[in-house]
């Protein structure tokens, strides 16, 4: 990996509950000069696209507790891509899986997938799932023709790992997501099977890489 397959395979992130569009414009600035995506909020998706045009934008779905009704989340999901955003990042419903209704995860995700003509990214939110419940989360997103899992929210104890990110790419691509903030910790998630990284810290990423060389 070079250092810009390094920058395209990072979502540099801002999705805090006080972010602000000042805020989101530094991150795509940061993008934009990195060469790195950008993951943003729902509500600034629309003015992201027009002030950096060129930066892949993502956005979430459901966040960050994946509880939305089905419908609700559909809509979201079909407002982000009208906004212009290029991926959605969906959280699942932990609460419907745990109870063992994986069928309704299911059939959630795949209407989702379905509605829109973007990848979508399935947060099973691993923190908080055993490794039963692990499984059955990638299985349904699979089976939904998700693009890929991720990890974490960010918004829960725990984040991305080296063994849940072994475990999720036998299913689909994995994003590591949460608690990713230098190169040597990017580099362990791509070496568990990652093909993406969501952090809030990507410059710090990318600038720790370039030092190591």
């Amino acid at each position: 990996m070079n250092r810009d397959e390094l920058a395209a395979s990072i979502d540099h992130t801002v999705l805090g509950p006080e972010t602000t569009l000042d805020d989101v414009e530094r991150v795509l600035d940061e993008a934009t000069e990195y060469g790195m995506n950008a993951c943003i909020p729902p509500c600034y998706v629309a003015e992201a696209g027009d002030y950096a045009p060129d930066v892949t934008l993502a956005t979430v779905v459901g966040f960050p507790h994946g509880q939305n009704t089905p419908r609700t989340k559909r809509d979201e999901a079909v407002e982000a891509w009208d906004d212009g955003a290029d991926e959605l990042d969906v959280v699942i419903n932990v609460g419907r899986l745990k109870a063992g209704d994986t069928g309704a995860v299911h059939d959630e995700l795949e209407e989702l997938v379905a509605a829109v003509p973007v990848p979508v990214k399935v947060i099973i939110e691993t923190a908080l799932l055993t490794q039963e419940e692990k499984h059955a989360a990638c299985k349904a997103a699979e089976d939904a023709d998700a693009a890929m899992v991720k990890t974490s929210t960010g918004f829960a104890d725990g984040g991305a790992t080296v063994p849940d990110v072994e475990l999720m790419s036998e299913y689909l691509p994995v994003k590591a997501s949460g608690g990713v903030g230098s190169w040597a910790e990017a580099e362990a998630m791509f070496d568990a099977g990652a093909v993406r990284i969501g952090a809030s810290s990507g410059v710090a990423i990318v600038e720790d890489f370039e030092s190591s060389d």
